[in-house]
């Protein structure tokens, strides 16, 4: 799927659907990317962003690590038990409640997530290269603000 440029002067290309519609469409060539980016480097992007979350948030509880990065609950335990067999995380106790179990990275983990995240932070700046830090600083906004407006209608349906 290819994104289409506004045409000058368009005023319909400014209406919730047709911003949805972007949206939708800029999220799915972002996705593809990143998806080809990462296989790329030679891992599973679920992996990757695993060891992408743990590296930068430090060890995590199962459930944090789901709404990290957006797995379920059953995905995350297969893919943590698949990482573990590769000694790229191990599961502890919390020292603070031992009933805890925390995901952390082991040494090798570390390595190989500080190794493959320069690669991947180059590659979205190749991908958003021509876009100016201002226009980046105002798109950001502009989606946080439309992620907790959906958020919030999510919570309270009509």
């Amino acid at each position: 799927m290819t994104l289409m440029p506004d045409k000058p002067g368009d005023k319909s290309d400014t209406t919730s659907a047709a911003l949805w519609v972007v949206l939708a469409r800029a999220y799915r060539s972002m996705q593809t990317f990143v998806e080809h980016s990462i296989a790329a480097l030679g891992i599973g992007l679920s992996d990757f962003m695993i060891l992408e979350a743990l590296l930068h948030k430090g060890p995590m509880t199962m459930s944090a690590l789901c709404n990290a990065v957006l797995i379920t609950n059953a995905s995350m335990t297969s893919a943590i038990d698949r990482l573990e067999e590769k000694h790229y995380v191990e599961r502890t106790a919390s020292k603070e409640d031992r009933r805890i179990r925390l995901a952390q990275l082991t040494p090798e983990g570390a390595t190989l997530i500080k190794r493959l995240f320069p690669r991947h932070l180059k590659d979205l700046d190749e991908v958003m290269k021509d876009i100016p830090a201002a226009e980046r600083a105002e798109l950001r906004r502009g989606l946080k603000t439309i992620g907790l407006a959906a958020q919030a209608a999510s919570r309270n349906p009509k």
